[in-house]
């Protein structure tokens, strides 16, 4: 094993979780294919990472009823990703304007500043920066 390529996050629906993500977080946008998924039904195979990074996440739409009561509870309701940016006042500046939920008030720790907020499909983030 060399890496960890893909983390998946189930979504409602695909073109706003890519806005969320690319609009809002400033992820790229690496994959967006036609594709099947098991029964042959179409969906679409979408890919979104932070600039430069080498993991990304799938985002997959929900397509079962198991699938779409995990949207926004992957993690069982506790921050379950992170991410870490080199500027937070200006990051958190930004997805404030853009109307991002923040569930805490940004805070300083012995690793920096960090803040949680939630992402389009619900699920709990860090936001993370230097200190």
């Amino acid at each position: 094993m060399t890496r960890l390529d893909l983390v998946t996050i189930v979504v409602d629906d695909y073109d706003p979780a890519i806005e969320f993500f690319v609009g809002i977080l400033g992820f790229e946008l690496t994959e967006d294919s036609p594709s099947l998924n098991n029964d042959g039904r179409p969906k679409r195979w979408v890919v979104v990472r932070p600039p430069g990074a080498e993991t990304g996440l799938l985002l997959a739409r929900a397509d079962s009823d198991q699938q779409r009561l995990a949207v926004g509870n992957q993690v069982g309701g506790r921050v379950g990703f992170f991410l870490r940016v080199d500027d937070f006042d200006a990051i958190y500046d930004r997805m404030t304007v853009a109307g991002v939920e923040f569930v805490t008030q940004p805070r300083t720790e012995d690793y920096g500043k960090v803040v949680v907020f939630v992402d389009i499909a619900g699920n709990r983030w860090d936001l993370l920066g230097p200190g």
